[in-house]
């Protein structure tokens, strides 16, 4: 039994775009330009080079083609965490903008640890990506001189930036804290403890955010602030509900830093027998699924990760292709669902 024209071509057996060209009757440079999917090759074109791709089993080789042409065919993710449904929503969000313009992601997962994120992407640039999304602006010195001197293009998400020469795509996370804590003051709450965990920057900053209406109330108080370490999630949530509300001098409302929590906390109070939000008003951030089949009802503060994520890889695929990006610094705002919790 003898192997086909195409397989003779290479010693190794690997299907190349040449045998693809051969096999189609094109050129090598029309068989890259029709895989890419690029307006310039007519329909019918694009047809026979497809067919003749899956008739010999051709598979791209993406790092060949990026040292031919001096670019790459993916983009480098790096985002803090999966386990969270925020986070999962934003990726698929870009993976979904990313596939159809040819591009394939390479993500990273920081744990929220700076120096996990700096040898991440020490590792992704060796794969040289055509671009890279981050989340947020606060990380090591050396991973900020790393990200510059690669010369990559680089969209920021979750946060905004108006600095000059910065690209990014977010919402006032502090703006957000302020709303919801002014909502509850609006209630007739005085009492307001903020309980958050993980602590990673765009909690502390929610957190400046209800410190800032606090003190416009002059009503802050530093012991109503519960900030534990650990990640965020229904039992913890639940466990410090408890907590706050066995002080001698109790929250009439509780700021929870994300959702998890949240319903953590309406959870225990079910079996506290604590009812809310007569005795206590409870409210979250993120809007995660559930908060509106809580019972009660959660209030929380709706974030836009899904149009974030659809937006910076936009913002992302312009600079790629060195098009002008006419608004750098892309607020998309947040909006408060205002529920029976509070």
């Amino acid at each position: 039994m003898t192997s086909s024209p195409a397989r003779r071509s290479r010693s190794s057996g690997r299907i190349t775009l040449h045998d693809v060209a051969r096999a189609a009757g094109v050129s090598p440079i029309t068989v890259s330009r029709a895989l890419r999917g690029e307006r310039s090759v007519g329909h019918a074109l694009v047809a026979r080079v497809k067919d003749a791709a899956a008739q010999l089993g051709y598979v791209p080789d993406p790092a060949a083609r990026a040292l031919a042409s001096s670019r790459s065919s993916h983009v480098a993710v790096l985002l803090p965490m999966l386990s969270n449904q925020l986070f999962v929503e934003l990726f698929e969000a870009v993976h979904r903008t990313f596939g159809p313009a040819g591009y394939q992601t390479l993500i990273g997962v920081t744990h929220y640890d700076p120096h996990e994120e700096e040898q991440l992407l020490r590792d992704q640039l060796m794969h040289r990506p055509a671009g890279l999304l981050v989340t947020g602006f606060d990380r090591r010195d050396e991973t900020r001189q790393l990200i510059a001197a690669s010369g990559v293009p680089v969209v920021h998400v979750m946060e905004t930036s108006p600095a000059a020469g910065v690209y990014s795509v977010g919402f006032s996370q502090q703006r957000a804290g302020h709303a919801l804590t002014h909502h509850l003051l609006q209630r007739g709450r005085r009492r307001i403890a903020f309980a958050a965990a993980q602590l990673d920057p765009r909690t502390l900053q929610r957190a400046d955010g209800y410190r800032a209406c606090m003190r416009e109330a002059g009503l802050y108080d530093a012991a109503l602030e519960w900030l534990r370490p650990e990640p965020s999630s229904l039992a913890l949530g639940g466990e410090m509900f408890a907590q706050l509300m066995q002080r001698k001098q109790p929250p009439d409302a509780i700021f929870f830093c994300n959702d998890d929590l949240a319903q953590g906390a309406l959870l225990a109070a079910l079996q506290l027998g604590i009812k809310v939000p007569s005795q206590v008003a409870v409210a979250g951030f993120n809007d995660l699924p559930g908060s509106e089949q809580m019972l009660p009802r959660l209030t929380s503060v709706r974030t836009p990760r899904v149009e974030i994520g659809k937006q910076a890889a936009r913002m992302l695929l312009r600079l790629m292709r060195g098009e002008h990006v006419e608004t750098p610094c892309l607020d998309l705002g947040y909006e408060l669902m205002l529920r029976d919790s509070t």
